[in-house]
C-alpha cells in the first residue's frame, strides 16, 4: 500500500518519466478562494534533484498556479499510472515561479522539450513524497500528444501570444497577481 519516501530515487524517477500526464494543484490563502487543479502533459516535467522538481508552464486561459504559488508557495503534483501496474505518486512542496526575465530561467528552460508560448518554469522544493495504490484508477491507453496548443501558439506568433498573456494571465480568478514580465 502507501509509502512515504525520503527522496525521489531511481524507481520513482522511472515511474515519473513513464507517465504521460501529471496533475498540479494549488490554492489561495483565502477561505473562499478557488482551488485549482490542472492536468499537464507533453515533455514539460523534470527531476532536478532528489528533492527538487520543475515543470514548464505553457500559455493557458488561466493563471491560477502562478498566482497561488506567488501568494503562498503551496503546491502538490500528482502522477497516476493509467497503464501498467497501479500507482499514485504525490509530490508535495513549496513552489517558486521562475519567469523568463529571471536569471535562473535560461538554465532551467534547457531541462524541457522545445515549446513556444512558455510563460514560466515552476520549480518545487519537495517537502513530502508519498505513493498510494491506485487500485481504483481505470486503465487508459496513450495514443499521442495533442498538437492544438503548439499549433495555436505558432499561428498567433510571439507578439500576439504575449498580448494574450497580458490580457488573460495578469490576474487570477480570485484577483491575485498573475503573470509578470519583471522576472519575479
Amino acid at each position: 500500500m502507501g509509502k512515504v519516501h525520503g527522496a525521489i530515487d531511481d524507481g520513482l524517477a522511472d515511474f515519473i518519466r513513464a507517465q504521460r500526464v501529471f496533475f498540479v494543484t494549488t490554492a489561495p490563502l483565502a477561505r473562499n478562494g478557488l482551488l485549482n487543479l490542472s492536468p499537464k502533459g507533453l515533455d514539460t516535467f523534470a527531476i532536478l534533484e532528489p528533492h527538487t522538481v520543475a515543470y514548464l508552464d505553457l500559455t493557458g486561459s488561466g493563471v491560477e498556479t502562478i498566482a497561488h504559488v506567488r501568494e503562498n508557495g503551496r503546491i502538490t503534483i500528482m502522477f497516476c499510472a493509467f497503464e501498467g501496474a497501479p500507482k499514485i505518486l504525490r509530490l508535495y512542496g513549496r513552489g517558486t515561479v521562475i519567469a523568463p526575465a529571471n536569471p535562473d530561467f535560461a538554465s532551467l528552460r534547457g531541462c524541457f522539450g522545445d515549446f513556444d508560448g512558455v510563460r514560466s518554469v515552476i520549480r518545487v522544493a519537495l517537502t513530502r513524497i508519498a505513493d498510494s495504490c491506485g487500485y481504483g484508477v481505470p486503465q487508459y491507453r496513450y495514443e499521442g500528444d495533442r498538437t492544438q496548443l503548439g499549433d495555436w501558439v505558432r499561428r498567433k506568433g510571439p507578439e500576439a501570444v504575449q498580448r494574450y498573456q497580458d490580457e488573460h494571465n495578469g490576474v487570477s480568478l480570485d484577483g491575485l497577481p498573475g503573470l509578470r514580465r519583471d522576472g519575479g
